[in-house]
């Protein structure tokens, strides 16, 4: 049965009330709701402006269908989380002028049960996988530079291709690849209903400029994200600890989109109890501070509570995505803060960071300026010093201390030279593993097992049918360009099609 655009608005009105009690970051301002019937839309309407939206966008304008993206950003802030990324996951058998050596199919995906424990859909994840040995040539064909790895300023992997000018210029490239095919773009354009059903065409409200205007199109690609910036919502899965958290992307990921598919009978997908998230500086900004407020110097010194004592081992983990292990950590400290301690050797061996540490010549002031317990923190760097290994027989990433709980298994050296330096760390989410079942075609799949005719979806609203738990670096970007891509191919095959489509 089609769902009506009245039982649509009443939806989205819960939604909106919903989204208020949750803690939603953007307030709606009262808008004039056009009465009139559905203007006559693109072939395909694109909602979300992220990589995942534009890869859908210009895949399906070059398919023959005429296109419209909605970004509920202002330009500035558009892209979504892509403007904080760097690179890209790919598959590829050979090296390649933007990636060295190789790293096969199997590998690739070895890599995805690991992080994800299994919770993963084969199915896709292997079209996933399969399609990023192309997505980078294709990337480059509109407008997309990579880097050079034995140029680069970024480090070697074999796994990963970068940027030439980071996440933002991969978004400017797209924006102006799809521009220049015809693509409609509109910034500050925010779906706040969805009506779809078994019917030719889907409607969305979209809000601008204090009107909304009711769109009618042959198919529709979603790809708004989940639901990281809604504290609220994160609030009924991690209760009050989630007004501790960071969220490193974009604010206007709050899940109203989600929501509204939600609602609407869309079949859910992944825990809304699982996140990615990783310690970052506390001083960064609430929202959108990206990878620079990631703080990886761990396993150089001591990690502290606000009690001002030791909680886990800080070399327990050998990887270089240590620090996607400590946000959960933090999150579980009493009010969702710690602190990293270096002494002066420490903070030399660590990599740079975009605030600067708190400094100190002794641990007294240091604690003193980190509003924590001088003589509790001497206490706890005294035992340190007195469980690590002064000799120099031992190389320093192999010495462990003895007889201390928590132990520090790696990288144990005492913390003695002046002067001293903190940085205090939040958990920083990511995004949340949840969002909504898609098929193999990426069409929307619906609580009673039948796809949505003309809805897809694609990037991180859908990614946990393959992401359940876990991160691999660069996946975030190689979800959204090859989904989006494919979303958009299929989404204009159904728009430009007279046939209906099988087991709508």
């Amino acid at each position: 049965m089609r769902l009506t655009m009245g039982a649509a608005l009443l939806s989205v009105r819960r939604s909106h009330q919903v989204n208020r009690e949750r803690g939603a970051e953007h307030d709606r301002p009262n808008a004039i709701v056009s009465e009139t019937p559905a203007s006559r839309g693109p072939d395909v309407l694109v909602v979300g402006g992220g990589s995942a939206g534009l890869c859908a966008a210009i895949a399906a304008r070059r398919s023959g269908a005429s296109v419209r993206l909605v970004e509920w950003a202002p330009a500035a802030l558009r892209g979504g989380n892509t403007r904080h990324a760097r690179n890209f996951r790919l598959m590829h058998d050979r090296p390649t002028r933007y990636v060295p050596d190789s790293y096969s199919e199997d590998a690739f995906f070895k890599d995805l049960l690991r992080v994800t424990g299994g919770a993963t859909d084969e199915r896709l994840a292997r079209v996933l996988i399969h399609c990023s040995a192309t997505i980078a040539p294709w990337l480059e064909s509109h407008g997309v530079r990579l880097q050079d790895p034995a140029s680069g300023a970024m480090p070697y992997s074999k796994r990963t291709a970068f940027f030439l000018g980071g996440g933002k210029a991969m978004i400017n490239a797209l924006y102006m690849t799809a521009a220049k095919l015809g693509v409609r773009i509109g910034y500050d354009s925010e779906v706040v209903a969805l009506a779809f059903g078994d019917g030719p065409d889907c409607e969305a409200d979209i809000l601008h400029d204090g009107r909304i205007d009711r769109i009618a199109a042959k198919t529709m690609v979603l790809c708004s994200g989940g639901h990281q910036a809604n504290i609220g919502w994160l609030r009924e899965s991690f209760g009050a600890a989630a007004d501790g958290f960071m969220i490193r992307g974009t604010p206007y990921v709050t899940g109203s989109i989600l929501r509204l598919l939600l609602d609407a009978g869309v079949k859910p997908a992944g825990d809304p109890s699982r996140a990615h998230m990783v310690a970052v500086d506390a001083r960064g900004p609430k929202f959108d501070g990206g990878i620079v407020t990631r703080i990886t110097a761990i396993p150089h010194g001591i990690v502290v509570d606000r009690d001002g004592r030791r909680f886990h081992d800080e070399g327990e983990d050998a990887r270089k995505t240590h620090f996607a292990r400590w946000g959960a950590r933090i999150a579980e400290c009493p009010g969702q803060i710690a602190w990293l301690i270096l002494d002066a050797e420490g903070f030399e061996r660590a990599l740079p960071t975009a605030l600067p540490p708190v400094r100190a010549d002794t641990i007294t002031v240091l604690a003193t300026s980190l509003g924590l317990d001088p003589a509790t923190l001497e206490t706890t760097i005294k035992d340190f010093n007195a469980a690590t290994d002064t000799s120099n027989d031992v190389p320093l990433i192999e010495r462990c201390t003895q007889g201390l709980t928590p132990p520090k298994s790696r990288a144990a050296v005492a913390l003695a030279v002046p002067p001293f330096a903190a940085y205090p760390l939040r958990p920083g989410i990511t995004f949340t593993h949840f969002g909504v079942t898609v098929d193999d075609h990426l069409r929307l799949m619906k609580n009673d097992g039948r796809p949505a005719r003309n809805m897809f979806a694609a990037g991180m609203i859908m990614a946990a049918n393959v992401l359940g738990d876990g991160y691999l670096a660069g996946l975030g970007v190689t979800l959204s360009t090859v989904y989006g891509r494919l979303a958009g191919e299929e989404a204009a095959r159904v728009a430009l099609s007279d046939e209906p489509e099988s087991g709508s």
